[in-house]
């Protein structure tokens, strides 16, 4: 029962542990080093992770930020692993499975001094993966299912748009719309897909080369 469900259980620790860091963060923007407590709307998940929060005091909510993400990637590597099983093309299967995998160590890695650098690449490896995850949806009848990936697949490119030109107004906000909308997407192809559902695409075939003697 516990391996069945791993991928919620994973996610619901992890946050809960997220949530209690934001909580107890004390404080502080890029746009008001002044202001009190954590910014749904101004505060980057990132700025959990300081030894200090950004108005210069201690910051307590460290510990449990490391801790959530620690598990969170985990998680997600489960739910790749899990999914990769259910799509009959072997190429795909293993793109999913193995970009998911070393998706962990660069998600935890976007804590650390090179955040900007593993921050593009695990966004790179997650994304990749609900891309090919995607176009096996739109082969599938799951339609609603199709709705919901298109659609946060939108929001994500939109996010990357607002980061290409530096709209730091509201891609605070726009990362919490995608940690949220993505998250759910991966909970609900967890649970409400099967192996059956993927069983009638067929795998592509690779081409031969033929030589005539």
């Amino acid at each position: 029962m516990i391996k069945r469900y791993s991928v919620l259980i994973g996610v619901v620790i992890s946050l809960i542990l997220i949530a209690i860091a934001i909580l107890i963060y004390p404080g502080g923007t890029m746009f008001d080093e002044y202001s009190t407590g954590f910014s749904w709307t101004k505060n980057f998940m990132s700025n959990l992770f300081g030894t200090r929060a950004l108005n210069g005091d201690e910051n307590p909510s460290r510990i449990w930020a490391y801790l959530g993400m620690i598990l969170l990637p985990f998680t997600y590597a489960i739910f790749f692993i899990n999914m990769s099983k259910k799509i009959p093309d072997k190429n795909a299967t293993s793109i999913i499975k193995y970009t998911g995998v070393a998706n962990v160590l660069f998600t935890f890695l976007t804590v650390t001094r090179l955040h900007d650098l593993m921050l593009i690449i695990s966004t790179a490896l997650f994304w990749t993966c609900l891309v090919i995850i995607t176009v096996f949806i739109l082969k599938t009848r799951l339609h609603l299912f199709k709705f919901f990936c298109i659609i946060i697949l939108l929001v994500f490119y939109y996010s990357v748009y607002l980061w290409g030109i530096s709209d730091w107004s509201l891609l605070p906000i726009m990362q919490k719309v995608n940690f949220v909308s993505s998250t759910l997407l991966i909970l609900g192809l967890e649970y409400f897909t099967k192996q059956e559902d993927f069983a009638h695409i067929k795998p592509r075939k690779h081409k031969e080369l033929a030589t005539n003697r």
